[in-house]
């Protein structure tokens, strides 16, 4: 199902590569450039692999030259990093992308984010024109097939959700064209007001159906608990066969809010580069406790 025009694409050839050795790949939310830098500072200390995600919110404040600056961070890493357009779900944001990358500026993959239909084909037919005018640029798209509830920055905010039904992935999929699904099993965007009530059996299901073809990404992971990401990431393991899939981990507010916490706090006691080296640190020690936890420390190289 993946379209030859991405042959050496940087998320996919990422994503494949999680899939062979059986870890989960970060996917950081990235707001400014001291969290590029972060990011990647952390990924080279752990030799890991990761993704620098921007919000639709930060590409159309940055534009071209933003971008421009992540892709550039992110290429020349000693370490495969590729920048993702993360929920883009306005079709100015999703034409800003497109237009840039004719340019010349191309996210190495974007969602396009059509979960807010009522249907399922209207989810498709709203996706697929974007999808099929990413090909032809040669970046790969991410679609949400049902629907997480909640919103963070600047997102569109979804007061109902809608589970994944698996036994309709296959179609939709080859409906909308997409290489990569988000899957909606009980996760959202934002605090979990109570405990996280995830429906592993979704999963099981798309792995077994999607293994070595559909990457999957994990959406609203903000404070899961470690067994849960741990979990997600093995949750091949059924009747004693191990199911591996290529896990894309999106991670949001758990970096954020600890470098805007540094910043603020240092810059009472320090100079300014002293508090931005502090809060770049927090960022990335986030970061590097992530690779770990998914397995994807010392990957790199492998």
């Amino acid at each position: 199902m993946v379209s030859s025009n991405f042959s050496g694409n940087r998320t996919l050839g990422i994503l494949s590569n999680a899939e062979r050795e059986g870890y989960g790949v970060l996917a950081q939310v990235c707001y400014d450039a001291g969290m590029a830098f972060a990011l990647v500072r952390a990924a080279e200390r752990c030799r890991s692999p990761a993704i620098l995600m921007l919000f639709p919110v930060t590409l159309a404040y940055g534009k071209g030259p933003f971008l421009r600056f992540c892709l550039d961070l992110a290429h020349q890493a000693s370490v495969p990093i590729a920048v993702h357009l993360d929920h883009a779900t306005d079709p100015e944001h999703i034409e800003l992308a497109l237009s840039l990358a004719e340019q010349g500026i191309a996210f190495d993959s974007i969602m396009v984010d059509a979960s807010h239909a009522d249907t399922d084909e209207e989810n498709i037919n709203l996706a697929r024109p974007y999808v099929e005018r990413a090909r032809k640029l040669g970046i790969p798209v991410e679609v949400e097939l049902g629907r997480l509830e909640g919103g963070e920055a600047g997102l569109r905010v979804i007061s109902d959700t809608k589970l994944t039904n698996p036994e309709k992935a296959e179609v939709f999929m080859k409906g909308t064209g997409a290489a990569i699904l988000a899957p909606s099993i009980g996760n959202l965007h934002g605090t979990y007001l109570n405990p996280p009530n995830f429906r592993q059996h979704i999963l099981v299901a798309l792995q077994k159906e999607f293994q070595g073809r559909i990457p999957l990404c994990l959406h609203g992971t903000d404070g899961l608990p470690d067994e849960v990401f741990a979990r997600c990431i093995r949750n091949g393991v059924s009747k004693n066969v191990i199911l591996m899939v290529q896990w894309k981990i999106n991670v949001n507010s758990w970096a954020r809010d600890p470098y805007a916490k540094t910043l603020e706090e240092s810059l009472s006691t320090k100079s300014f580069p002293e508090a931005q080296e502090a809060a770049t640190e927090a960022f990335a020690s986030v970061c590097e406790r992530f690779f770990d936890l998914f397995g994807s420390a010392g990957k790199a190289d492998v």
